[in-house]
């Protein structure tokens, strides 16, 4: 197994990150680990924020092991290559004590607060104690004593993912701590960024085991304020508009995760790699990509669209990673507003073919208001953004009011006949039935 080739003792910690799991581990630590080997970076080590009152479990395991744990890539012909990662050099629970967190983000060596705390986690709940939001807030308003700037940077699956930070920051800020707030106007940057690795949940060995595809991805905006890691030098892409690559990637690998996740669930596939050895669903998602998103996808500078929508094909069967169909459509209530809904107000608005797009919504409906697969299995539901009026909606039972959830409800769906008579009938049909129709 190779190791990191660094003296830990020699690193400092310059980024705070929220949310230390597999994905993060995967992903920027993956990068930052590499970096370290470089002399001149050795004040860019993390220290990991779990704030989370389910994070004890993980957080106590690497606290076990000072932080270092085993990061496996599996490239789709089997190939498989473990390192031990060594950047993650400190870690506090808020559970413990809140304290360390708030007094490392307020630290002059702290140039960086990185987050991956899930497509749904933007929404600043004002009078939910210790949130992100909180931690962030308090440690900034010790750095603001100081004049200490600093950059905020999310590492998660959305379109505009800085805007929405900065969003879903200053309007916390703004309510609870209005000085705070008028100091990071001008003392914080909120860089946006495209983040890509496929990493399914951790199923065997220690807690602390990472395993991902070996394809890895990075585009940031170069907007920080207080300085930054040089990643450029281990394949992360710095750019002044990450725009062209994040529409790319979430209309097109995110979007078709969706896509093949609920359908396949409802069959009895487990496992998203027998689904895509499934010629129907091989096929139903090259037509989605070809034909329904295509169309609305800008290419950015020297990449070749077609060959990138091959590579996905690949990624989405590598048996190696052995990812979970169950992960993909976990928070659904997210990610369709993230993934699908963009594509599909456009395609509404020009009167192209939604039929993917109805039987989607059909089945997810499905999904949801009965909870039971197609033979009858009880389905978990992990649905952590959902809102006490979209569970109202749910559990009338009603496939139309169905689509005045969270995530469609601004489409206004039911005023697009077509897209009506698509969504019933499909909702009338078996998943097989639905894809024969789609494909025929």
């Amino acid at each position: 197994m190779e190791t990191f080739k660094y003296n830990r003792a020699e690193i400092k910690a310059g980024i705070v990150h929220f949310g230390v799991g597999n994905f993060h581990r995967a992903h920027l630590e993956a990068y930052t680990n590499l970096l370290l080997e470089d002399p001149s970076q050795k004040c860019w080590g993390v220290f990991g924020a779990m704030i989370m009152p389910t994070d004890g479990l993980l957080f106590n395991a690497l606290k076990e092991e000072d932080g270092i744990y085993q990061l496996t890539t599996c490239s789709p012909s089997g190939e498989r290559h473990s390192m031990l990662i060594g950047s993650l050099i400190e870690l506090a629970w808020g559970e413990m004590d809140s304290e360390p967190i708030i007094a490392k983000i307020a630290s002059e060596e702290i140039k960086i607060i990185t987050l991956t705390i899930t497509e749904g986690g933007y929404k600043a709940d004002l009078d939910k104690p210790r949130t992100v939001f909180w931690y962030v807030a308090e440690g900034l308003k010790r750095r603001m004593e100081q004049d200490l700037p600093i950059t905020i940077l999310s590492c998660d699956n959305m379109q505009q993912n800085g805007n929405a930070a900065k969003c879903a920051f200053m309007s916390y800020f703004e309510a609870k701590y209005p000085e705070v707030a008028a100091w990071a106007e001008k003392k914080v940057t909120f860089p946006n960024s495209m983040v890509d690795r496929i990493t399914p949940a951790t199923k065997s060995g220690k807690i602390t085991n990472v395993c991902c595809e070996d394809f890895i991805q990075c585009v940031v905006e170069d907007n920080f304020i207080a300085g930054r890691p040089a990643w450029e030098k281990v394949g992360v892409t710095f750019t002044d508009d990450v725009t062209p690559y994040e529409i790319m990637k979430l209309s097109l690998l995110n979007a078709s995760h969706t896509l093949l996740s609920y359908p396949a669930y409802m069959e009895g596939f487990r496992k998203v790699d027998t689904v895509l050895a499934d010629e129907r669903y091989r096929t139903m998602i090259k037509l989605f990509m070809n034909r329904d998103v295509t169309p609305y996808v800008p290419v950015p500078e020297g990449v070749d669209l077609e060959a990138y929508k091959d590579l996905l094909i690949k990624r989405f069967s590598n048996k190696a990673i052995s990812d979970q169909v169950s992960r993909l459509c976990g928070d659904g209530i997210a990610k369709f507003a993230v993934y699908v809904v963009p594509i599909l107000k456009q395609m509404l608005r020009d009167g192209k073919d939604i039929s993917i797009e109805a039987f989607l919504v059909a089945v997810y409906c499905k999904y949801l208001i009965g909870a039971h697969t197609e033979s009858g299995e009880n389905i978990t539901i992990f649905e952590p953004h959902i809102t006490p009026a979209d569970k109202m909606l749910i559990s009338g039972g009603s496939p139309v009011e169905f689509l005045k959830i969270s995530p469609f409800v601004s489409l206004e769906l039911d005023k697009y006949p077509v897209f009506m008579e698509k969504y019933e009938l499909f909702y009338g049909m078996s998943v097989a039935e639905g894809l024969k129709v789609l494909l025929q």
